[in-house]
């Protein structure tokens, strides 16, 4: 069972329905305390949806769970939440499990908002089966800049060249929506489901 965070942000249903799809059980809740694999989900601003979490209780849930070796997937602005800080608005501390800071999108145009092409760098359990690149749905104004570029498994190009996959140990995202990606989205939870129960087999 995967459990999908409830904090108030964020497209559950649509991931709960993506996952649904690929043939993953899943659960829309504020309480992960006993989730073999969490989905953190997002759209709106970073200093907002951390608010969310601290009031939620979810905050410590998420960072205690990564570190006990729980798969966790971060999807958009779930994504920029697992890092250590972003300057959008007010600027806010993340979660931390990812070492890195956020930052605007260095861009003309902003937001990012379609269809762009995704490199991948290196090998990761996320995107088997994809190839060396695919296309997914975008859509944010600020990128995440992770500490070690080991982490950095895939990338794609808007304005500058900006960081779409990143993957440490359990701990993964897609700066982009994979639940609104058609096929490589759709194979992209599907492989999240698949390494989720065989951790927990």
């Amino acid at each position: 069972m995967i459990a999908i965070a409830d904090y108030g942000m964020g497209n559950r249903r649509s991931v709960e329905k993506a996952l649904a799809h690929v043939g993953a059980e899943s659960v829309i809740t504020a309480d992960v305390r006993d989730a073999s694999a969490i989905i953190l989900p997002g759209v709106g601003a970073f200093p907002e949806a951390m608010r969310n979490l601290e009031r939620s209780g979810l905050r410590e849930q998420l960072v205690e769970r990564a570190a006990a070796g729980v798969p966790v997937l971060g999807i958009c602005l779930g994504m920029q939440l697992l890092f250590e800080s972003s300057s959008e608005h007010e600027g806010a501390e993340g979660l931390g499990i990812l070492p890195g800071v956020v930052t605007k999108l260095e861009s003309p145009r902003l937001p990012h908002i379609g269809w762009n092409l995704v490199s991948f760098s290196r090998a990761s359990a996320l995107t088997e089966g994809l190839g060396e690149a695919a296309a997914f749905y975008h859509v944010h104004s600020f990128a995440c800049r992770p500490a070690d570029a080991s982490d950095v498994v895939g990338t794609g190009e808007y304005g500058e060249r900006f960081v779409s996959v990143v993957e440490r140990d359990n701990v993964m995202a897609a700066q982009f929506h994979p639940e609104k990606s058609s096929t490589d989205g759709l194979q992209m939870l599907k492989n999240f489901a698949a390494l989720a129960a065989a951790l927990v087999a």
